[in-house]
């Protein structure tokens, strides 16, 4: 018998096809205040994700799986294991999760003729992995049989005990398997990735710190990326994805960005993600200066380089409301000159993201909880979705790019985040108010759901998965049902260009002065009124 792959990959769920700018930050038990280990995942790019789950399954020895590409053809098929684990979004039952961002490489690597792209070994690690060491054991055996056909990726991989980074990148055509290098995230410290690759010298090979493929050297010596001769240590990144200034800015600044705000002690100079010649890379990994907090963690995921000369919510630029989202392309020219916006950890490109929590002294379906929002992070609400779940919230599983509805909860976030662009400054005040309301009424609930639920494993773990599966989806839907009033007061009350009171009386608002005198500056005669008029409407 043959099965289909079904889960994130028809759905766009794993950030594949149209995203390829995502930000992944981890943190290690010893780096969080709880003890958990913390993955977080920004897909960045303009589709309609679906949140799905996909339940723990036997399977007849002769069961294989198709892998299709984004056409649906059937490209191969990979042989199926007799037990596949329970997937939500992007973690597993045992609260294995797994997070990436591309970081493109040497595009020469590529390997057209392998059968497996990175979506594909992100799925295939949730269904059949426990823990993140069986998951890069899963992974990298599937590219060494099948071959992988992606660009360079980094994956961020995290269970209740520990937490890896991955790097992986093709052979090139014709080529077989993959080169990659994992390496354990120390206890006590965060890293942090933004499409590009982080890897640098390599520690000896030990299965329980650092794991590499067996060529890992020998091919780009092969291919001319590195000279033994030269007397410099072997770097991954340098090899096999080299950096550039202008990649430097856009992917660097975000690594940067989480780790000043974490480690301000560390003083960490911005010349790097600058593109200054000579400038030392920022750390793999750091230790924070205090443990981190979930809601932290939230903040985190929400940075606009705010309180930095690089603050999106300051100059001409933001326009007159202080809005922190440049349209893209990054990359543009005035006169000749090349100019590029800054690239944030929040964006408008976002599809959806995610903060996991994976925690060591609770049951798997208790212990991990997959907080899933949707659009931009900054504007966003993380929801709370226990890992030993059955199903998904129907709205977080509606809706297609090409038509608004309001039965879909990524058209609710979609539409609250544009519609703040008008007058970003005075709603962006209300919206976070709500996200504040739900996340904290959330964070407070969690001790008392989860002594619940402990009492319940021990007694009746069929009516634990109702339970947690009942208060997951049910909070899920009150979230879309407060954005939808949300997006509905905020459309009401910021009408033509007036700003409703307390009394729904229309108000003349009118621009910041700061605004005004950049507009008097540019066309200082342009709006200058007649002698003796007074300012009308």
């Amino acid at each position: 018998m043959r099965s289909m792959l079904i889960g994130g990959i028809v759905v766009l769920g794993l950030c594949a096809g149209p995203a390829s700018a995502c930000t992944s930050l981890i943190a290690t038990p010893g780096a969080t205040r709880d003890g958990s280990v913390i993955v977080t995942y920004t897909c960045d790019g303009e589709f309609h994700p679906h949140l799905e789950y996909s339940p723990a399954a036997d399977h007849a020895p002769d069961d294989s799986v198709a892998i299709r590409d984004w056409g649906g053809r059937i490209r191969g098929w990979v042989r199926q294991v007799p037990h596949t684990y329970a997937v939500i979004g992007l973690m597993n039952e045992h609260q294995l999760v797994i997070g990436e961002t591309t970081c493109e490489g040497r595009e020469e690597l590529v390997n057209p003729d392998g059968l497996l792209g990175y979506w594909d070994l992100m799925r295939f690690a949730l269904q059949r992995a426990a823990t993140a060491r069986e998951a890069i054991e899963v992974m990298t055996g599937l590219v060494a049989e099948y071959g992988y056909r992606s660009s360079a990726e980094s994956f961020s991989i995290g269970d209740p005990q520990e937490a890896w980074i991955m790097e992986m990148i093709g052979p090139g055509p014709g080529g077989t398997g993959a080169e990659w290098v994992a390496l354990r995230v120390p206890d006590g410290c965060i890293a942090a990735y933004a499409n590009q690759s982080r890897i640098g010298e390599l520690p000896r090979p030990d299965p329980a710190s650092c794991r590499c493929s067996p060529n890992v050297v020998t091919l780009a010596v092969a291919r001319g990326y590195y000279d033994p001769a030269a007397g410099r240590p072997f770097r991954f990144c340098d090899a096999y994805a080299p950096a550039t200034p202008v990649s430097l800015r856009h992917t660097e600044a975000r690594v940067w960005s989480i780790f000043r705000r974490a480690a301000p002690s560390l003083d960490l100079a911005p010349d790097f993600q600058r593109g200054v010649p000579g400038a030392p890379p920022y750390p793999l990994w750091i230790r924070p200066d205090q443990p981190l907090s979930l809601p932290d963690v939230f903040a985190l995921m929400r940075d606009h380089y705010e309180g930095t000369a690089y603050d999106m919510t300051r100059g001409v630029d933001a326009g007159p409301y202080g809005s922190p989202h440049r349209w893209r392309p990054l990359d543009w020219r005035v006169d000749s000159v090349a100019y590029t916006w800054e690239r944030p950890i929040s964006t408008q490109q976002t599809g959806y993201s995610f903060v996991s929590q994976s925690r060591r002294w609770l049951p798997d379906p208790i212990g991990g909880v997959f907080w899933y929002g949707l659009d931009d992070t900054y504007t966003t609400c993380y929801t709370p979705l226990y890992c030993g779940i059955q199903g998904v919230p129907p709205s977080y599983a509606r809706g297609e790019l090409g038509r608004f509805t309001w039965d879909s909860a990524w058209w609710l976030f979609n539409l609250v985040s544009n519609f703040a662009d008008l007058r970003f400054s005075l709603m962006a005040p209300e919206i976070l108010a709500v996200q504040r309301d739900l996340e904290g009424t959330f964070l407070a609930l969690q001790p008392h759901v989860e002594k619940t639920a402990a009492e319940l494993s021990r007694r009746d773990p069929a009516l634990l998965t109702r339970y947690l599966t009942d208060y997951s989806l049910l909070h899920a839907e009150q979230v879309v049902t407060r954005w939808r009033e949300l997006a509905e007061r905020l459309i009401t009350r910021y009408n033509d260009g007036y700003v409703q009171d307390e009394q729904g009386e229309p108000q003349n608002v009118g621009y910041p002065d700061a605004w005004l005198r950049e507009v008097v500056r540019a066309r200082p005669e342009a709006f200058r009124s007649p002698p003796g008029s007074e300012a009308g409407d």
